[in-house]
């Protein structure tokens, strides 16, 4: 989302670095979600929302959706906030708004959120631990940047907001239609909206050093036969029976060690960092074989990857969604393109390294039948024709 700096000079002088504001990043820019449309999705019990009204019974409520046309018509005129979280799961001219982040790799997304607020809305002023690109898309808002906070930071009590109790701003701007701010983890910040008001947070996932050593260590344990034991065959006699030795210490450093190579590594964050935000999204399975798939495609329907799929790849890996497939070197082109990041994908070329390439055959078929490609066709019709000759070329 920058058209007034260079991707390599964003990346060296300002990601996790420092905040960033980008005046008319996208020209003429216009939500592709309108506030009712935001509000509609509100009312589905599969989205994720939340309502912020800062007076109210008591100050700073926090109440989670799905909604009901009842509970907007009863808001006040102003200073409340309607948040959207993933957007981009199910708009597709949302999801297509990753393209301006391409800087930053695609399996580090978490989600796109968007906000509306009307004059005066806000959630307070608050920190995130994680970047986001805030995309001003209807309306001004008034961003006021503070210093960076951590866990030690005071926040307002009898709220189930995170509130810093003690904000001091250090810069202020308003933002207006296409342009966009950028915060790295752990700055203060605090947005009002001056009039009718929508913000598109795109926000990228950054796991605890918890979570990794915790589901690191369960991937690990889960490839471990029961069998691999603790040993110690050249024990010395115990000087003291309850003390744990220096030499017991390296034994367990070593069993540690053996299990950090780069190929658990890279296979546990693949399946860790493509984990579907929301498991009970995906969609529902098919049972369609190549001739089928091919044939769709040559009836003129897209081949797309899902809203809501994650892709990504290693030397030897490709990982979708949390699931690993094993893959020969004469599929890294393939691979890649998976994971390009391409919501419409060039169908042509992955048609024929499935014809030319077993592997990648049964990988494409897998990846159709389990949602995360799909054909843009709820339903095809089974009664199509097959060409004789294109049958015997896809045989396999």
């Amino acid at each position: 989302m920058t058209n007034s700096i260079l991707p390599k000079d964003f990346l060296t002088h300002y990601w996790q670095k420092k905040p960033l504001v980008i005046r008319q990043a996208l020209p003429g820019f216009q939500s592709p979600v309108s506030a009712d449309e935001l509000a509609g999705l509100a009312l589905d019990e599969q989205v994720e929302s939340r309502l912020v009204i800062e007076h109210g019974d008591s100050p700073w409520q926090l109440k989670n959706g799905p909604f009901t046309e009842e509970d907007f018509a009863n808001l006040p005129p102003n200073h409340w906030t309607l948040l959207v979280q993933a957007v981009d799961h199910w708009v597709p001219e949302v999801k297509a708004l990753l393209q301006h982040v391409d800087q930053i790799p695609r399996w580090r997304l978490d989600d796109i959120m968007i906000s509306y607020a009307p004059e005066g809305g806000s959630v307070g002023p608050h920190y995130d631990q994680y970047d986001v690109f805030l995309l001003q898309g209807q309306g001004r808002r008034r961003w006021q940047v503070g210093p960076i906070c951590d866990d030690n930071s005071p926040c307002l009590p009898d709220t189930k907001l995170r509130i810093l109790a003690d904000f001091v701003a250090l810069d202020e701007y308003v933002l207006e239609p296409g342009d966009i701010l950028y915060l790295p983890p752990g700055y203060a910040h605090w947005g009002v909206a001056l009039d009718e008001c929508q913000t598109i947070s795109i926000g990228f996932r950054a796991p605890s050093h918890a979570d990794v050593v915790a589901e690191f260590g369960q991937f690990v344990s889960e490839q471990l036969p029961d069998s691999l034991r603790y040993s110690d065959p050249n024990l010395e006699p115990a000087v003291n029976p309850g003390l744990i030795g220096a030499d017991a210490i390296a034994r367990t450093r070593e069993i540690m060690q053996s299990l950090l190579t780069d190929e658990n590594l890279g296979r546990w964050l693949g399946r860790y960092m493509t984990e579907p935000k929301y498991l009970d999204q995906a969609p529902a399975t098919l049972c369609m074989d190549f001739p089928a798939i091919r044939q769709a495609v040559k009836q003129g329907l897209p081949l797309v990857t899902a809203l809501a799929s994650r892709f990504a790849y290693i030397p030897g890996w490709l990982f979708v969604d949390s699931r690993e497939y094993a893959i020969s070197d004469e599929l890294t082109a393939f691979a890649q393109h998976l994971a390009s990041g391409f919501d419409e994908l060039d169908a042509d070329f992955l048609l024929q390294e499935a014809r030319e390439k077993p592997q990648a055959l049964q990988i494409l078929v897998d990846l159709v039948n389990q949602g995360a490609l799909q054909l843009l066709e709820d339903e095809l019709d089974d009664d199509y024709e097959k060409d004789e000759q294109d049958d015997q070329e896809d045989e396999l």
